[in-house]
């Protein structure tokens, strides 16, 4: 979950993988997933579909536990607003959503009010901050 996920846990990543055009996407979800490799496209394993990965780089250390790495996947479910614009989630976002131009590898996200179902605020519009509609 993008509150849950540290600064530490994703100081090693290199670089993120799209598998789709993120332009055209409010939000997508992200969880940190326990993967057997640092790079390469993960097995997913939820409903809906990953479009974005992670590739750590070399610094990364698996757990001592597991022998895995932690890495944050990108998905959507089948009712989120890109395939359901009208959905549960017209106004708002899941609690792991955050809005795909605001990531970069090391960096967390964040949610934007495009993220969460509305237009710029007042105060973006005043700093002169846009972002696509």
């Amino acid at each position: 979950m993008s509150s849950l996920i540290t600064e530490d846990e994703i100081s090693h990543e290199a670089d993120i993988v799209w598998l789709e055009d993120i332009d055209h996407l409010d939000y997508v979800r992200q969880s940190l997933d326990r993967l057997p490799t640092r790079k390469g496209k993960p097995a997913y394993h939820r409903d809906g579909r990953m479009v974005g990965y992670v590739l750590l780089g070399t610094t990364a250390k698996p757990s001592r536990a597991s022998g895995t790495f932690r890495r944050r996947v990108f998905w959507l479910l089948p009712h989120d607003r890109d395939s359901q614009p009208l959905g549960l989630y017209a106004k708002s976002a899941p609690a792991e959503a955050v809005d795909p131009r605001t990531l970069e590898p090391r960096v967390k996200g964040y949610k934007t009010e495009r993220s969460e179902g509305g237009p710029p605020s007042s105060a973006m519009q005043e700093l002169g901050i846009t972002l696509p509609l």
